[in-house]
């Protein structure tokens, strides 16, 4: 009689128990067999049902293996890891494979030296359909950590895992990759990498990069860029695609990252840095790379100082620095160093240089060194193009062409540009149909170029003849219309299928030309509408309809447009209008920018709208829009005279605003329009205009910025109570100037209604009288006593020496003592300016004295 019958199994091997392939039963052994299982096997898992081997129990009835399964182990003989294997198979094949991992783990703990035989023992068939089950479940993660489990005990992960199971895995990682879980799935990738798996079939690693650069984690992207082959490539990558976000602080992080990860400085991975630097704008740190690498003594490839170059060619002398520094460190430049050579001294407007370049470039051509291409050609030409030397531009085409080189469609781009700069419509347009007799297709630059060069010669006409008949034939029809109504003939479209050998478009002709412009067709860009709104001029009506035309072409209008439309208006005197225009660009979507603004600003000023084109500079402050040096300028020179207090004050602040912004304002024009207006306080009160011209010698070269920040100090929001005037520095003009805006704001606040508290403090400086400066504080002295007293009839006192009786009968009658008064300043003056030692001189208006002359009518 056979033993105790335990079943672990699955439904359907209990259902076919003369299924040969794995055994459904562990059955007692037989006489052959040396030992027996415990029999205190099942009373130690009493989730399990002991049946017979009638009636076996299914593996679903085991789910409470894994809380006893410990407790069963250490009752094991060595003979039993077979019945153990057999039953971890089955686990496996009901998909239960973490139990699997379980078994193994605690087997491995409790005897060590059976875990070899133990993995042996167990069907790796069975094993390996069990993993395919959970991944075709989604369980990615179960798979992984258990695999990372079993790989402990002696089972090989690799062996496990067949193609249809690789399969499953790329799909559930690379939907990972695509997700928030990216981080989830670098972390599973570590473990597969750990376990002998190659990481770069299961995902693309451009994805995992992308994802992580999308989520601003450099230091994941790095932890999986470890992962693979060949790390560098992917860490360029890494490198590049935070710089391509902005993200430079990213950027930096994944460059130390790499530098730690790296023995030695790798070429490739400095050449992105720096690239990466060019396209954030921190060139700054591009040098520091640079130096950096000098500093470790590593030589930079050629590579490595063309990006270096690049990046800088906005700085002509640094560029011309590096190319020095590649000679003495024997880096051989090749045709890419040239052609940003070129490139920076077009920049810099640097044609002689070019020219230099170029020709060294050639003598290396014939030498065999070098063999110049198309880009070549084309900066040079661009070169001569910027600076209107057109024939130089035909002359490097002729070069060209001399040895086999074609001009693509920036080449001729350029060219057509260089003619029409100098304003050469004819032959800008005879090099366009020498362009469409090569066969290269013209671009929307290039048809641009020809209208623009119409409308700059002032050939409006031309230029809608020529963009009506792009628009509606041909290249081919609309040169041929354009020479027809050049001759002042009529044009018909009938013409163009005349067989007359001496037309353009003689149908039986062979001509390249004729056969090539049949392919190209006119497409209208934005700028092309642009430059046609120029040619409107102030027909505000007709370029209105332009702009209609353009929406109906799916065209957006651009910032230039609206800045067109705005002048447009504006030239016709319709302010209201201009300003509406501004508003519309708010409401179609477009944000107005300096030139908008400008713009507006401007016709607002033309029209004396002053009110208006202040508010619309406040207004574009409040947007964050930075005023530039027309801005300034234009409302600086809108007012030909000061009227009132508060327009000084506008005009003052303007100033000051546009200096602390960098830009240099016409100081002259405004300390001439500030000075009419503080001399109008001695005009109100009938007074004869006497003033003073600053001729001295000593003081011809002071800058006029610190006399009008002067006025600016003192006539900025003052506080109760506080007038004083610091004139220490200052020359008898400037002096007197300050002097006059401060008593002319006095004034304008007295005509508001504020009442003047206290008196006026001047401070002028030492007086000490052997000293230059001393000398010319007793002259401003002098000359302010003399304004003041003689000219407005004010009382001037030293500060400190009131004279109350004086002071009380000046307000009854400012004049009967204005004599005496003066010979009383005068001798003070005689006596301080011996006095030792040196002190600060200060002169009062008194408060009587002020409100007596501001009550005096004209």
């Amino acid at each position: 009689m056979r033993d105790l019958v335990i079943v672990f199994g699955s439904s359907s091997a209990i259902t076919n128990p003369h299924h040969h392939s794995r055994r459904c039963y562990a059955t007692a052994p037989d006489a052959n067999r040396k030992s027996k299982p415990n029999p205190s096997l099942t009373k130690l898992l009493p989730s399990l049902p002991q049946q017979h081997s009638a009636s076996p129990a299914p593996v679903s009835a085991t789910h409470s293996l894994s809380s006893h399964f410990s407790n069963v182990v250490r009752w094991l003989p060595d003979g039993s890891l077979e019945y153990y294997a057999d039953f971890a198979s089955k686990l496996a094949e009901d998909g239960r494979i973490e139990d699997v991992a379980l078994i193994a783990e605690t087997l491995a703990a409790e005897s060590g030296a059976n875990v070899a035989r133990f993995a042996s023992m167990v069907d790796f068939d069975l094993l390996s359909k069990g993993i395919s089950s959970n991944l075709r479940q989604g369980k990615i993660e179960s798979v992984v950590y258990t695999l990372k489990r079993i790989e402990k005990v002696g089972i090989a992960p690799l062996d496990l895992v067949d193609e249809s199971s690789v399969k499953l895995m790329r799909k559930q990682f690379r939907a990972m990759a695509n997700s928030v879980q990216v981080e989830k799935a670098i972390d599973l990738m570590e473990i597969l990498a750990g376990l002998r798996f190659k990481i770069k079939e299961l995902v693309d690693p451009f994805d995992i990069v992308k994802s992580c650069v999308d989520i601003s984690n450099p230091e994941l992207a790095i932890r999986y860029a470890c992962l693979l082959p060949h790390t560098e490539i992917l860490l360029c990558r890494i490198i590049l695609g935070f710089g391509k976000k902005g993200d430079m602080v990213s950027v930096m992080t994944a460059y130390e990252a790499c530098k730690q990860i790296l023995d030695t400085p790798n070429m490739y991975i400095c050449r992105t840095m720096i690239d990466v630097c060019g396209l954030c704008g921190d060139y700054v740190k591009s040098r520091y790379i640079y130096e950096d690498l000098l500093k470790e003594n590593v030589k930079p490839n050629i590579y490595v100082m063309n990006s270096l170059m690049n990046v800088n060619s906005h700085d002509l002398g640094y560029t011309l620095k590096v190319y020095k520094n590649m000679q003495k460190l024997d880096v051989t430049a090749d045709m890419t160093s040239y052609n940003i050579l070129l490139k920076t001294c077009c920049l810099a407007g640097r044609v002689d240089l070019a020219q230099d370049i170029y020709k060294e470039a050639k003598r290396m051509e014939s030498s065999g060194l070098l063999k110049l291409d198309a880009f070549t050609y084309c900066t040079i030409i661009k070169v001569f193009a910027d600076a209107k030397m057109w024939k130089w531009a035909l002359k490097v085409k002729d070069d060209m062409k001399s040895v086999g080189v074609t001009p693509n469609t920036h080449t001729w781009s350029s060219l057509i540009s260089a003619c029409a700069n100098a304003g050469l419509v004819e032959q800008a347009n005879h090099l366009f149909e020498e362009m469409l007799a090569s066969g290269c297709e013209p671009n929307s630059q290039c048809f641009n170029i020809l209208l623009h060069a119409c409308v700059e010669a002032c050939q409006y006409d031309r230029a809608f003849r020529l963009f009506q008949s792009w628009k509606g034939s041909s290249v081919k029809e609309a040169l041929y219309a354009d020479k027809i109504v050049s001759k002042g003939r009529t044009f018909s479209p009938n013409k163009l299928k005349t067989n007359d050998p001496g037309s353009l478009v003689n149908n039986n002709s062979t001509s390249p030309y004729i056969q090539a412009s049949n392919r190209f067709f006119f497409k209208p860009t934005t700028a092309t509408y642009n430059i046609l709104l120029k040619a409107c001029g102030t027909d505000y009506y007709r370029g209105k309809e332009l702009m209609d035309e353009m929406k109906s072409l799916g065209l957006t209008p651009n910032q230039i447009t609206w800045s067109t439309l705005i002048d447009m208006c504006g030239g016709s005197g319709d302010v209201e209008g201009a300003v509406r225009i501004l508003r519309t660009m708010h409401s179609a979507g477009t944000r107005p920018d300096v030139v908008a603004y400008t713009t507006a600003i401007k016709i607002c000023a033309e029209n004396k709208s002053l009110k208006l084109a202040f508010s619309l500079f406040e207004e574009m402050r409040r947007y964050q829009i930075k005023p530039n040096w027309v801005t300034y300028n234009t409302l600086l020179k809108a007012r030909s005279k000061y009227g009132s207090l508060l327009e000084v004050r506008q005009c003052l602040a303007i100033y000051q605003d546009m200096r602390k912004a960098g830009y240099k304002p016409n100081d002259h024009f405004l300390k001439e329009l500030i000075e009419e207006w503080c001399e109008g306080v001695i005009q109100e009160n009938g007074q004869s205009q006497n003033k003073i011209s600053d001729q001295e010698g000593d003081h011809a070269g002071r800058p006029v910025s610190l006399l009008i920040e002067k006025v600016a100090t003192h006539l900025q929001e003052r506080t109760a109570g506080n007038l004083a005037i610091d004139l220490q520095g200052l020359t008898k003009v400037e002096a007197r100037l300050v002097v006059l805006a401060v008593l002319r704001m006095i004034k304008e606040d007295y005509m508001r209604g504020d009442v003047v508290i206290d008196d006026v403090l001047i401070i002028l400086g030492t007086s000490e009288a052997n000293t230059d400066s001393g000398k010319q504080d007793i002259a401003v002295k002098e000359a302010l006593v003399k304004l003041l007293q003689e000219e407005l009839s004010l009382v001037v006192l030293p500060a400190g020496q009131r004279n109350i009786k004086q002071d009380a009968h000046c307000v009854d009658d400012a004049n009967q003592d204005t004599e005496h008064t003066l010979e009383n300043t005068k001798s003070f003056i005689s006596i301080s300016s011996t006095r030792r030692p040196a002190i600060l001189e200060r002169l009062m208006v008194t408060k009587a004295s002020l409100y007596q002359w501001l009550q005096r009518k004209k």
